[in-house]
C-alpha cells in the first residue's frame, strides 16, 4: 500500500489547521506608510533623472552646434581653395553667415576684390533649405545658420577671412555662452588649423 506524504511549501509561512488544512500565517496587505514610502522614492528618482536628462541634452546641443560650426568652417576652407576665391565668415548674436567673394565694384577681376561687401557678395548656403545659389543677392534674403547660444569671437575685427589657399588670415577663438559643462564649446582658429576645445573662461583649451 502506497503512503502519500503532504509537502509543506516554505513560502508563504503556513499554519496547520485542526483538520490538516494549511492557512497563510499573515494576511496583512500593504500599509499606507509603505505605499507613501514607495511613492516618495519614485518621485525622487523621477526628479533626479529629469535634471540629469536636461543637463545631458544641454551638453548635447552645445557640442552639436560647435561641431557643426567646425564642419562649416572646414568646408569653407575647402571651398575657398577649390573656387580660388576669398571667403568670409561673420557672426551675429546667435547666428553666423558665410560669404563668397563674388562682387567687385571696379570690375577689374572676375573673382571679387577680396573685401567683404554684403549683401552684394554671395551668401553661401549654411542651413536653410531655401538658401540655394539662385537666391544669392536677392533683397532681404539672408542665408545663415542660427544657433541656440550666443557666439563670441575673440579675434581681431568682426569677420574671419579665408584666402584663396584656404589659409585663415584672422586668428582667435569662437565660443558659445552657455550654463552647461559641455566637453566641447569653442573653436580655436589659426592660419592652418581649426580645432575644437573647451572654454576655460579665458582661452579655448584644445582637446
Amino acid at each position: 500500500m502506497k503512503t502519500m506524504t503532504k509537502i509543506t511549501p516554505h513560502y508563504p509561512p503556513l499554519l496547520k489547521g485542526g483538520r490538516g488544512n494549511y492557512q497563510i500565517k499573515n494576511n496583512n496587505g500593504v500599509t499606507l506608510i509603505e505605499l507613501m514610502i514607495v511613492i516618495s522614492v519614485t518621485a525622487i528618482l523621477v526628479v533626479a533623472l529629469g535634471f540629469s536628462f536636461q543637463g545631458w541634452m544641454g551638453k548635447y546641443r552645445v557640442e552639436n552646434q560647435i561641431k557643426q560650426m567646425h564642419t562649416d568652417f572646414m568646408n569653407t576652407r575647402t571651398r575657398a581653395m577649390t573656387m580660388n576665391r576669398m571667403h568670409f565668415a561673420t557672426s551675429a548674436a546667435k547666428a553666423y553667415t558665410i560669404y563668397d567673394d563674388t562682387y567687385d565694384a571696379t570690375n577689374t577681376t572676375p573673382d571679387g576684390d577680396e573685401n567683404l561687401q554684403p549683401p552684394a557678395d554671395c551668401r553661401v548656403p549654411a542651413g536653410s533649405d531655401d538658401c540655394l545659389p539662385g537666391f544669392c543677392n536677392r533683397p532681404n534674403h539672408i542665408c545663415g545658420k542660427d544657433v541656440e547660444y550666443a557666439i563670441t569671437w575673440t579675434g581681431p575685427g568682426n569677420q574671419i577671412r579665408f584666402d584663396r589657399r584656404g589659409m585663415m588670415l584672422d586668428s582667435g577663438s569662437i565660443f558659445l555662452t552657455s550654463t552647461v559643462d559641455a566637453d566641447y564649446d569653442c573653436l580655436t582658429l589659426s592660419q592652418t588649423r581649426i580645432n575644437m576645445g573647451k572654454w576655460n573662461g579665458a582661452t579655448c583649451a584644445e582637446k
